[in-house]
């Protein structure tokens, strides 16, 4: 019997609840909106973030987990490079035939790449009869990129030993690129397009590759791959090389890792007591940056959310404490036939918990509603809600509700019954 008096009771102080706030629908809309409003917020920014994880994920994965990139200085930082760090020498082109020579290393390829960093665009022009690509990335590779870089080929080949020795004029375009040039869907393998004026023959066309950040074209799909050879020949003034490293396994990347920086500082002759004067990374170190972005990104606006929810919590605590000044009488009547402080003080309580959890309830439906929009404004960006997200945004608000809502409720509790029959 206790229990069924027990769950009429709560039943009773929730309908209690909702009729309060049928009868005062403008100011319990009020009340509740800075609730609706932070939960929102924590759901859409936690879909986002996890669109963005998805996507960030994905895109630091599809490198391998066994691969290395060498630089004269690191892309895995915030904030602004020192001087004296962007002024480091460049790194040469033939130290990749040393370390293909190390233990444990499967390949070793340089990379030359000329495009507009500032723009995130390339610079050069590819033209094919009346068609022309504009701002077109132009990167020379060796044959060995393909096995630690993500090349996967849509259709054709990859340009081979033999292409890169007698200098061939081939090209692996990429999905932007081909889409241009061949607009009416011709089959762009061994037609001949001009790069920077040049003839060449198409042999690949890249898939179209996936974009961590943001959504639309990738400007990574606009991209004309030549063979190494034939880049230092068109571009001979280009020094500023990239250089890739895969080990063998990737439980042997320490390994390698170690073995690579060694043999960076002997050929750069770098004494002991000297720091390293380039850049070694790993998908580890990319792993790490976006943890320190993502996390960053998730304070900065659970900051917003929670100012939000605050002033819904104060709202709330305000609303209570204006039942419990209207219903003194009430109150008196309840402790006059018999109710305890503790009944009294539960059900206030659960009217602030009600008025707060249905703010919650509102705020995921219109978090939901929300990423929905962006799902269907940006079809490539996978936001989605999680059910740990609904579950965070309704428990959240059912803790605003208990945390405002005490005072109020012990407030309503402490009330002397002949004091508050005596209240008009």
């Amino acid at each position: 019997m206790r229990k069924q008096s027990g769950a009429a009771g709560i039943g009773e102080s929730i309908a209690l609840a909702l009729d309060v706030l049928r009868r005062n629908l403008l100011r319990s809309s009020l009340t509740v909106l800075g609730i609706v409003i932070g939960v929102s917020t924590i759901i859409v920014i936690g879909a986002v973030i996890q669109g963005l994880n998805s996507n960030v994920l994905g895109s630091i994965q599809s490198m391998g987990s066994n691969s290395i990139i060498i630089y004269r200085f690191s892309w895995a930082t915030m904030g602004r490079l020192p001087a004296d760090v962007l002024q480091r020498k460049e790194l040469k082109a033939e130290w990749v035939d040393g370390l293909e020579q190390l233990p444990h290393v499967l390949a070793a390829a340089p990379t030359a790449r000329i495009e507009n960093y500032n723009l995130n665009a390339g610079s050069s022009n590819v033209r094919r009869g009346s068609y022309r690509a504009q701002n077109v990335i132009l990167e020379g590779d060796r044959p060995s990129i393909a096995l630690i870089s993500n090349f996967n080929l849509e259709r054709g080949r990859f340009f081979n030993q033999t292409d890169e020795d007698h200098h061939s004029p081939v090209t692996v375009l990429g999905h932007i690129t081909v889409n241009t040039l061949f607009p009416k869907g011709d089959d762009p393998v061994g037609q001949e397009v001009l790069l920077e004026g040049q003839a060449f023959t198409v042999v690949g066309v890249l898939e179209a590759q996936k974009q961590a950040l943001g959504t639309g074209e990738n400007p990574e799909d606009n991209i004309a791959v030549v063979p190494f050879s034939v880049m230092r020949k068109m571009h001979p003034e280009f020094k500023d090389f990239v250089l890739f490293v895969a080990a063998d396994d990737a439980n042997n990347m320490p390994l390698v890792v170690d073995e690579a920086r060694e043999y960076m500082r002997r050929v750069r002759r770098l004494p002991s007591d000297k720091e390293d004067d380039f850049a070694l990374l790993t998908t580890d170190t990319f792993l790490e940056l976006w943890k320190q972005i993502s996390g960053s990104i998730f304070i900065a606006m659970l900051a917003v959310g929670s100012v939000a929810l605050l002033v819904g919590g104060i709202g709330v605590m305000n609303i209570m404490l204006v039942s419990v000044t209207e219903r003194t009488r009430e109150i008196g009547v309840r402790k006059a036939i018999g109710a305890r402080r503790l009944n009294i003080l539960t059900q206030f309580l659960l009217e602030a918990v009600t008025l707060a959890a249905l703010g919650g309830v509102i705020g995921v439906l219109l978090g939901g509603l929300i990423v929905l929009v962006i799902r269907l404004a940006f079809s490539s960006f996978p936001a989605a809600i999680s059910l740990s997200l609904v579950a965070l945004g309704v428990s959240v608000a059912g803790s605003i509700g208990v945390f405002f809502g005490v005072y109020p409720a012990w407030k309503a509790a402490r009330l002397n019954p002949v004091e508050a029959l005596r209240y008009e």
